[in-house]
């Protein structure tokens, strides 16, 4: 295919709240711009960038997906983003290889939590921002003007049409063009591509003020353009062309389109308006990348290291560079990396250095994406999309580059797990697959954590949420044909003393030949939390040889470790073993140990045992507005507010919530904000656990036996 310069590519991703039809819109760009591609509903399975079986299944996208269109001498890099709460970091990590984002709104409900999501991604990184208003044929559209003015009550007066829908008894057939005063009219169903024809009288008037809005809005800020506006009355179109692409570009005017992608209404005059309108790669700022600088070292000074930033224009004359934003693993084909071209010129055999980790990376045959087929060409120019087969040692946000121009770029932040499962392989063999498998979708879902609980030594996997990781479980299934189970983890409680108690343990047996004795009496004292463990020998007049005393200790961890209420390890307290006897012929360290045994289980009579359970540190971002409900929750949570502060969207609650409370959080909070609600936590202490739980916990666990096995 036909290569193309930075001027003339324009990398748009499309964002949105779920069902308002994004995938189907894309899909709808493609057949318009000559690609044969099914119908994009995520109901039918259809579409270039609607391919995942987990995604068809489930009727929703997962994961960011590229495909390319060919329109009029410029080339389009569409990114389709996941609308669901529960993937929208995948929206977030398409913000850094595109100039423009396209956000989509259901003519029915307007915007969305998901809506306002993405939105502030784009605003972070102050991308331009096209207001598409998709499903404009349906019945229960609202109003054109009532849906402008709750745009603008959200995003300011900067919303302005450049676009009227046509609708009438006929349904939505056709658009006015607010800057030619042109109206294109379109058949059903068809190939996208309308014809223009006259304006209809019925829209005349409400065409001609919207056009003077549009050129008001567009000249505001810009004198010459003011002057010629109240000496014209009008601004010459070549003049408001420029200025319109300018104020798009500067982020002063969201614009809003009309389409129906479904019926494929308006497709061609969003293309039209995405080549002339919006930005390319070469208006971009220039990317600021670091770079680690050595000094010293002459041997006069210390060697030290700082970090300097470096400015990289998006420039064929560059070095290369080149970033990777996404990652997908093939079981069969293997790992595919998509990468932004930073600067330079791409080819096919250039070998790049993978500044993070230090080894050389040979690209064979680069190309661009399309759906899920890798279409080849011969170079990638600075500011286009790509992807290539099969790297040695690249994961998603490593940098690549000529060896001795080292810059790293940023990474994309990626929010950390909320929700924790339990994975049990179902046979040996799984078993064996689950950590391989595992791993491999971990290349492509940076979210995604696997690990293993040392004290409750579960396999665990860690996501956004259940329906995330139900569908890693899916994948594993279908990719790499691993059958797991998923269950609730456990939480690890832990016990402690609360008051000081004395034991004796005595172990004698004898069964012909050397018999076992040992006897102690040891004491236990509890201590400040998080101190663990302490063991003081405190004999006097050798009532116990010293080379047993370690026995005595290692009896007493032994039984620590089992609990004495639910099974959990005993922490916190010390042991000091302060009288005993022995027998010259009949004592060893077994016997020992078992006394320790014998004696810790005595002190724990009258010690009072308690459970401990871990509290997280918990930061939780709401909109104002639901700040109230969220904390009401908490506190029935049994959680205590620590404070709250303002964010630029909304409010941040900080809490000490126990885990126990957690384990399902992300799945209430998502019904509590309507998912625009987002928290991290981390393991802050353990405290005691309420005696009411605590004996509900104690009476359904697995206790060990009342007396143990002797050796």
């Amino acid at each position: 295919m036909r290569c193309y310069s930075s001027a003339d590519i324009r990398n748009v991703a499309i964002l949105g709240h779920a069902h308002s039809g994004k995938t189907c819109l894309m899909s709808a760009i493609l057949r318009t711009a000559g690609g044969a591609v099914a119908n994009g509903r995520s109901d039918s399975g259809g579409g270039a960038t609607f391919y995942d079986e987990e995604e068809v299944a489930r009727g929703m996208t997962m994961a960011n997906a590229v495909a390319m269109a060919e329109w009029d001498g410029v080339k389009l890099n569409l990114i389709d983003t996941p609308g669901f709460h529960m993937f929208v970091h995948e929206a977030r990590a398409a913000m850094l290889p595109v100039e423009n984002a396209l956000v989509v709104l259901n003519a029915q409900t307007g915007i969305e939590p998901v809506t306002e999501t993405t939105w502030s991604f784009a605003d972070e990184v102050s991308s331009p921002r096209i207001i598409v208003i998709n499903q404009v044929d349906h019945a229960k559209s609202a109003a054109r003007e009532e849906m402008l003015e709750r745009l603008r009550a959200r995003w300011g007066r900067q919303v302005v049409p450049v676009q009227l829908p046509i609708v009438d008894e006929s349904g939505f057939h056709g658009v006015i063009d607010l800057v030619s005063m042109e109206a294109l009219f379109y058949r059903l169903d068809g190939d996208g591509r309308g014809s223009v024809g006259e304006l209809p009288n019925a829209f005349a008037e409400d065409a001609r003020i919207a056009h003077e809005a549009l050129v008001e809005l567009v000249a505001e800020g810009k004198d010459e353009l003011m002057d010629e506006f109240f000496a014209l009355g009008t601004i010459p179109q070549d003049h408001l062309v420029e200025a319109l692409h300018e104020a798009i570009r500067e982020d002063r005017i969201f614009p809003v389109l009309y389409v129906s992608a479904l019926r494929n209404v308006g497709t061609d005059h969003l293309l039209d308006f995405l080549k002339v309108y919006a930005p390319s790669p070469k208006e971009r700022a220039p990317f600021a990348t670091r770079r680690q600088v050595r000094h010293g070292g002459n041997g006069t000074a210390a060697v030290t290291d700082s970090v300097e930033t470096v400015m990289r224009n998006v420039d064929d004359r560059e070095p290369a560079t080149i970033y990777v934003y996404k990652t997908l693993v093939d079981p069969f084909a293997g790992r595919l990396s998509y990468f932004k071209v930073i600067s330079g010129c791409i080819r096919s055999e250039i070998t790049l250095e993978n500044y993070a980790r230090g080894e050389s990376e040979r690209l064979v045959h680069p190309g661009v994406m399309q759906g899920r087929r890798l279409l080849e060409v011969a170079e990638l120019h600075a500011g286009d999309l790509g992807a290539v087969a099969k790297l040695r040692v690249t994961q998603t946000g490593d940098t690549l580059g000529v060896k001795g121009q080292e810059v790293l770029m940023e990474p994309v932040p990626v929010p950390e797990p909320v929700m924790t499962y339990a994975i049990e392989p179902r046979s040996r063999a799984d078993e064996d697959k689950l950590s391989p498998a595992l791993h491999k979708l971990m290349e492509e879902d940076l979210l995604l954590r696997f690990f293993r609980d040392p004290q409750t030594n579960e396999f665990l996997l860690a996501g956004t949420g259940q329906l995330h990781i139900e569908a890693v479980v899916a994948r594993l299934r279908r990719r790499f044909h691993v059958e797991v189970a998923l269950k609730a983890p456990k939480v690890p409680y832990r016990e402690t003393i609360r008051a000081s108690s004395v034991g004796h343990g005595r172990h004698k047996k004898q069964s012909g030949g050397h018999g076992q004795f040992a006897d102690c009496r040891i004491r236990v004292e509890p201590l400040a939390r998080g101190s663990g463990f302490e063991f003081v020998n405190d004999i006097f007049g050798g009532s116990i040889p010293r080379h047993f005393v370690p026995a005595v200790e290692k009896g007493i961890q032994e039984s620590a470790a089992r609990g004495h209420l639910a099974g959990y390890p005993m922490v916190d307290f010390r042991a000091v073993v302060f009288d005993g006897s022995y027998h010259e012929v009949d004592s060893s360290e077994i016997a020992f140990k078992m006394a320790g045994r014998a004696a810790f289980r005595a002190c724990m009579e009258h010690a009072k045992p308690a459970l401990l359970e871990p509290v997280m540190r918990t930061e939780i971002e709401v909109p104002e507005e639901c700040a109230g409900a969220v904390i009401g929750d908490l506190n029935g949570r049994r959680g205590r507010i620590q404070g709250m502060g303002s964010t630029v969207s909304g409010t941040l609650i900080h809490a000490q919530v126990p885990l126990a409370e957690m384990l399902s959080y992300g799945t209430a909070l998502t019904s509590l904000t309507q998912g625009r609600g987002c928290f991290r936590m981390e393991m802050d202490h353990y405290d005691f656990v309420p005696a009411a739980i605590s004996e509900k916990i104690a009476s359904g666990a697995t206790r060990m036996a009342a007396s143990e096995p002797e050796d």
